[in-house]
């Protein structure tokens, strides 16, 4: 479990991994966003993730840009995703796609780069492109997002490397206890997206009453329950002052208690699409 802000899991490759980043689903291009990556550096953060489909590397890109050039930080000292859209998803077209992604970004590498939907008779091709971007040096890690437990199977069925990451919709409705513990038992590194479900759990009353007790807001004790869970979360928030309280979460802890009563919220309920149920 992490413990502080730059604090990291460790991937089966080896490769270290921050608790905790900044998300960018669906910021648009612009300064918003550039000024949002450059305060998430500022203030501690060191993993941000983008994707193809958010049409947002650019201003990703020139804000770390940006916050290297100001803080005197170094690449390395930041680890970037971003993932493949359904559209690339063979093997020739992975392969562009992420040479893509790395023009809009102005980097050299990513930290890592995942398949972002396991769309049905496509995603085991992109894997062996990202297999090959990874055997070549190209890309630190590699992985899938929105992966049920059987798109896993599939996938390591025939895989030269097992996926490192696999980052999924995950908070206090839709908690996918059996695809947390399957990720931990093969050493995968859960993570999670829309961990306050867009916003729809911060007027949960067991929650804020758990938030009360802490003397905490809703949010933080969600992404507080996803740390104490090892699974790795990203916010995201264009707003300052929520981007540092979304990173106040090592000056308090969880009780068993309070755990088992946020795990009971359960409801299977998701506000992204079903990965076995999607069409885009």
């Amino acid at each position: 479990m992490i413990n502080h802000l730059q604090d990291t899991v460790t991937l089966h490759n080896g490769i270290k991994m921050p608790g905790l980043g900044l998300g960018v689903f669906k910021v648009e291009e612009g300064e918003t966003l550039v000024q949002a990556v450059k305060t998430a550096i500022a203030h501690g953060y060191r993993s941000i993730d983008t994707a193809a489909i958010y049409q947002n590397e650019r201003s990703v890109g020139q804000g770390i840009k940006e916050a290297l050039s100001e803080s005197g930080l170094r690449r390395d000292d930041l680890f970037v995703t971003s993932k493949v859209w359904n559209a690339d998803l063979g093997y020739d077209a992975t392969l562009a796609a992420y040479q893509g992604s790395l023009d809009k970004l102005g980097l050299d590498y990513l930290d890592l780069y995942l398949i972002h939907w396991p769309v049905k008779g496509k995603y085991k091709e992109a894997w062996r492109a990202l297999e090959t971007i990874y055997q070549e040096g190209r890309v630190k890690a590699i992985g899938v997002s929105n992966f049920q437990i059987h798109h896993l199977e599939d996938v390591m069925q025939d895989a030269r490397i097992k996926p490192m990451v696999n980052q999924v919709e995950f908070h206090p409705h839709l908690t996918q206890k059996e695809l947390l513990a399957f990720s931990k038992e093969q050493g995968i590194q859960l993570e999670a997206w829309s961990p306050l479900m867009q916003g729809e759990l911060l007027d949960n009353d067991v929650l804020k009453t758990i938030a009360s007790q802490c003397g905490k807001s809703v949010a933080q004790v969600i992404l507080r329950w996803d740390i104490q869970h090892g699974v790795v979360t990203i916010p995201k928030s264009t707003q300052a002052s929520r981007i540092v309280e979304n990173a106040s979460l090592f000056d308090f802890e969880l009780s068993q208690e309070q755990m088992e009563q946020i795990d009971g919220l359960n409801l299977n309920q998701r506000v992204g699409p079903d990965p076995d149920n999607f069409d885009f």
